[in-house]
């Protein structure tokens, strides 16, 4: 088991100050390889989600608008009708987001012009809605004499995740379920009572797993089994049950590695078998207050926490090391997405996007052999 210690850094110099590492400033004579490169705000709110790919940056707030970002610039931004957007993932040319209002909806950028975005779909779509509603048995009980239908989120759409491979999405809500998705027909396949309180997280991995994270304190595994009209999901296993709210989840590419951050500020990890005995389990401790967020590129772990900074730590198998802290946020860091440095000119490395409750989203550049700071 591993366990890393926080420790407290002096200041940053002058010289790595935002300032002088931002790529506007023009009178600097070397470019910054990594630490804060700079800042993207819009008055707006908290963030609350981010996602990234093709150097594009999708970020949600407490606004209706949810802005995209390229090169540091504000790139374009598009409306939803409700506000908080809690979750955003990408597949491919489409953009899924999740909701306050405990809907999900679906953007596509236009072919011709790529500032404009349309919403395309909802989920539930209304005629799914109406459809359903023709017969009673659709209809569960959420609370004492109030019944919705079991297509559509009940209360906040919390969390999203894409099995790309099977052409699903999931969709974790307040509401203490999971609903799967097929996204060709926009079809609710399934829908899961998964814990007895919020969940904060769901994610697919590539062997057909799904876990989920509570608020109760949970992280449970299921099982993906059959398709279409016979899919169901499993229960297998609990991988965690403590008396903190379990905040985030997230999944190596390869599948083998879970990283979970909880509200007592640690990220606990699992190695995950193929007969999905956990054979390897650790703590990862950095962290003052709560994790809000952890993100996996490469051989480096990123989390996020309430008090205000990210850590940095690489894997090697099963054994992590602590290498830094990245300092700059005046709130909670709510969420992180990284992604491939395209700029980079030291072998590899990754641009770290954080949002934070302070109404800002950081951006550093972090090579991929940084090096442990004493």
């Amino acid at each position: 088991m591993m366990h890393s210690e926080q420790t407290n850094f002096d200041d940053q110099s002058d010289e790595d100050s935002p300032m002088m590492m931002s790529p506007w400033n023009q009178t600097s004579t070397t470019v910054p390889q990594d630490g804060l490169i700079g800042s993207l705000v819009r008055e707006e709110g908290h963030i609350y989600s981010l996602a990234a790919a093709d150097g594009l940056l999708y970020t949600g707030s407490e606004s209706k608008n949810i802005h995209v970002w390229k090169n540091m610039n504000l790139f374009t931004t598009f409306k939803s009708k409700s506000g908080l957007v809690k979750a955003i993932v990408i597949s491919g040319d489409k953009i899924f987001t999740g909701h306050q209002d405990g809907k999900i909806r679906v953007w596509k950028s236009n072919s011709k012009d790529p500032r404009i975005h349309k919403q395309i779909d909802t989920f539930p779509t209304f005629f799914d809605i109406l459809k359903c509603s023709i017969n009673s048995k659709n209809y569960i009980e959420v609370k004492r004499h109030r019944t919705v239908l079991w297509i559509k989120h009940h209360d906040a759409v919390s969390c999203l995740s894409i099995a790309e491979e099977e052409g699903l999405l999931y969709s974790g809500s307040w509401d203490r379920t999971f609903k799967v998705w097929k996204i060709s027909n926009s079809k609710c396949l399934e829908s899961v009572k998964a814990h007895d309180d919020a969940l904060n997280s769901v994610v697919s991995t590539i062997n057909g797993l799904v876990l989920t994270g509570s608020a109760e304190g949970s992280v449970k595994v299921w099982k993906r089994e059959g398709r279409g009209k016979n899919m169901k999901h499993r229960y297998m296993q609990t991988l965690l049950n403590e008396k903190y709210a379990v905040t985030t989840l997230v999944v190596t590419d390869s599948g083998e590695m879970v990283y979970c951050g909880s509200s007592d500020g640690v990220v606990n990890f699992w190695k995950l078998e193929k007969r999905l005995l956990h054979n390897f389990w650790g703590v990862l401790k950095g962290h003052k207050l709560a994790v809000l967020c952890v993100a996996v590129a490469g051989s480096l772990v990123f989390s996020g926490s309430a008090d205000k900074t990210i850590c940095v730590w690489r894997r090697e198998g099963c054994v992590h090391s602590w290498l830094r802290v990245m300092k700059g946020h005046d709130g909670p860091v709510k969420c992180v997405a990284v992604e491939r440095d395209a700029g980079s000119s030291r072998g590899g490395g990754w641009v770290v996007y954080s949002g934070s409750l302070d109404r800002s989203v950081k951006v550093w550049r972090v090579p991929e052999k940084v090096h442990e700071e004493m």
